[in-house]
């Protein structure tokens, strides 16, 4: 095992996560998924991220997402396949991705040494990532990388990201958070989403977000407030620093020197994107 600096692979991951993210912020998704005759925008997002499964249906999306409403992926899945296949969800959003990270980044980003650099370096990373238990990470990774370098960061960091995100479930699960009390301890934060765009994007109301918050106060998770008590700051801190043990490999295998340096890059890359308007500016927080 290769020695890294403490959450260095975390530091990592979270920049390169915001640039995978910036697709599903995008007006370019819309334009494009519009084409195919996918109407409504959390049709869009849905399809986006779970084409590379197939065809699948609102239980799939319910299992591999974690913290998504059924009777709200219902609405959509599996009917959005009827507009467009799996396939063709998959080109459209790879047309979305060029023409988003064109757009936020500028075509001399897209053609620099460091594109390619950390395109590679991604690439790299992801060469230890394992498809066992990491379902949406085994369906993007069935796919094509594609040729131009500001794809092929995008397609490398889908992976890590995913990667990552399928190890994090398996924490929640073990913590014994529900996907409302995930969503809500986690905004408790003050890193997540906040509630409106959790409500709005997640299919769940205000009365499953009070609920929710009333099961951690029984756990003394939240304080009257709403604030993470002593114990649930402790509880997040874990759930983090077991997420970081299950997706420690592609940060090993990648090394200090070269996590450094992706590092570097996809937070320049992201600083670009951010202040090209890349996401809303009231997407965090606790209110």
């Amino acid at each position: 095992m290769t020695n890294l600096p403490h959450r260095a692979g975390r530091r990592c991951a979270h920049p390169v996560n915001l640039l995978h993210a910036t697709l599903f912020f995008s007006p370019d998704l819309d334009t494009e998924f519009r084409r195919l005759g996918i109407e409504d925008a959390s049709a869009m997002r849905l399809a986006a991220r779970s084409a590379p499964l197939g065809a699948v249906g609102a239980g799939t999306v319910a299992a591999t997402f974690y913290n998504y409403n059924h009777t709200f992926l219902a609405r959509h899945l599996p009917g959005v396949w009827a507009a467009a296949s799996p396939a063709e969800v998959l080109e459209g959003r790879l047309r979305a991705v060029d023409a988003t990270l064109r757009r936020l980044l500028g075509d001399d980003a897209i053609t620099s040494p460091e594109m390619a650099e950390a395109a590679d370096l991604a690439l790299r990373a992801a060469e230890a990532c394992t498809r066992h238990a990491r379902p949406l990470y085994a369906g993007n990774a069935d796919l094509p990388v594609p040729d131009a370098p500001h794809l092929r960061l995008w397609h490398a960091a889908t992976l890590l990201r995913e990667h990552r995100g399928d190890g994090h479930l398996v924490a929640l699960v073990s913590a014994g958070l529900d996907p409302v009390e995930a969503l809500a301890s986690h905004t408790a934060t003050g890193k997540g989403m906040a509630p409106r765009w959790v409500l709005g994007t997640r299919g769940w109301g205000r009365a499953d977000w009070d609920a929710a918050q009333e099961r951690l106060r029984e756990r003394g998770l939240l304080d009257a407030e709403g604030e993470l008590t002593e114990v649930g700051v402790a509880l997040r801190e874990a759930l983090e620093d077991e997420t970081d043990r299950l997706d420690a490999a592609p940060y090993e295998h990648l090394g200090a020197d070269g996590v450094a340096r992706l590092t570097e890059l996809a937070r320049g890359f992201l600083v670009a994107a951010v202040g090209a308007g890349a996401f809303p500016g009231d997407l965090t927080g606790k209110a």
